[in-house]
């Protein structure tokens, strides 16, 4: 890899790399929060376990998201469990646009001290990742076990017990002055192409992806939370020694909660006028309250 290879200027907040390893047969997506990260979080005032949990599913949200080939799909990432702190972790993507919520029992949270661990805060929970295609009006749903230490572990196992796909995925929390900053990286092996063949035969043994897979992990999470470190360079140092590395700048991040005054009239005037009046206040208005960014729309006129 030279740095020819490399397009001008290093990728900073909010946007999207994407690489290919020829060579190796793999691609690679990498990502760094900042601005994005902070209008999401400081929706509601999360308490730091939950606001980190939160940082990590919207990194990896985002790196999800950008495997899909189609600008209007969906990837929506939904993590719940019945018994857990955590009663419902929900973020997606769409179009380079994020969002995400946690709603928790805080009073239980506050019993697990500073760092609980994945475990403790779901419970017997389960991961649910669902691919929306707007195109063909398909969806792909895998669900997976949250089993492991972090959210990219359960993520990991997905793409490997519901697309045969060995992938590796790292993610890196930081605190810039008071700003939050989160990173990650995913990496896949893809001997067959992305299209249209049988992955069955791919094993996590390949040669190949052994070698890219040790490449990529010598990722640290601190570097990919660093944002004097940009994201050419961090892949310039894991991958230098390959002949070629093909690097794109993919979609720019926005918050992307997409609820509206006209949204809620058009949803609530679908419901029978008997059903409007129940949902009234004593002032005759419906208030809906969106759980993504904090805010209560008062809908009149009932």
């Amino acid at each position: 890899m030279s740095s020819t290879d490399l397009p001008g200027g290093d990728t900073g907040f909010d946007r999207l790399l994407h690489f290919t390893i020829p060579d190796r047969d793999a691609r690679g997506r990498m990502v760094r929060l900042g601005p994005v990260l902070d209008t999401i979080v400081s929706a509601h005032a999360y308490p730091a376990p939950i606001r980190n949990l939160l940082a990590e599913a919207l990194v990896l949200t985002a790196l999800l998201g950008s495997l899909l080939k189609e600008g209007d799909g969906q990837l929506t990432m939904q993590a719940q469990t019945q018994d857990g702190v955590v009663e419902l972790l929900v973020c997606d993507y769409r179009n380079g646009e994020l969002r995400g919520y946690v709603r928790h029992d805080r009073a239980r949270l506050d019993e697990l001290g500073p760092n609980p661990s994945l475990h403790s805060l779901f419970g017997d929970g389960y991961l649910a990742i669902t691919f929306d295609l707007a195109a063909t009006g398909q969806r792909y749903q895998g669900i997976v076990p949250l089993e492991g230490e972090r959210l990219s572990e359960a993520c990991e196992s997905y793409f490997w017990q519901s697309e045969q796909v060995p992938t590796l995925i790292r993610v890196g929390l930081g605190n810039e002055e008071g700003h939050h900053c989160a990173g990650g990286l995913l990496l896949q092996h893809l001997p067959e192409g992305e299209e249209g063949r049988e992955r069955l035969h791919v094993r996590l043994d390949h040669p190949e992806w052994e070698h890219v897979s040790i490449m990529g992990g010598a990722v640290r999470r601190e570097e990919l939370a660093d944002p004097g470190l940009g994201l050419e360079s961090l892949l310039w140092r894991l991958f230098h020694e390959e002949r070629e590395v093909r690097v794109e700048k993919g979609a720019f991040l926005s918050r992307g909660c997409r609820c509206t005054l006209e949204h809620y009239r058009d949803l609530i005037g679908r419901f029978p006028a008997e059903e409007r009046i129940d949902m009234a206040n004593d002032e005759g208005e419906i208030l809906v309250d969106c759980a993504f960014c904090s805010k209560v729309f008062r809908i009149e006129n009932v």
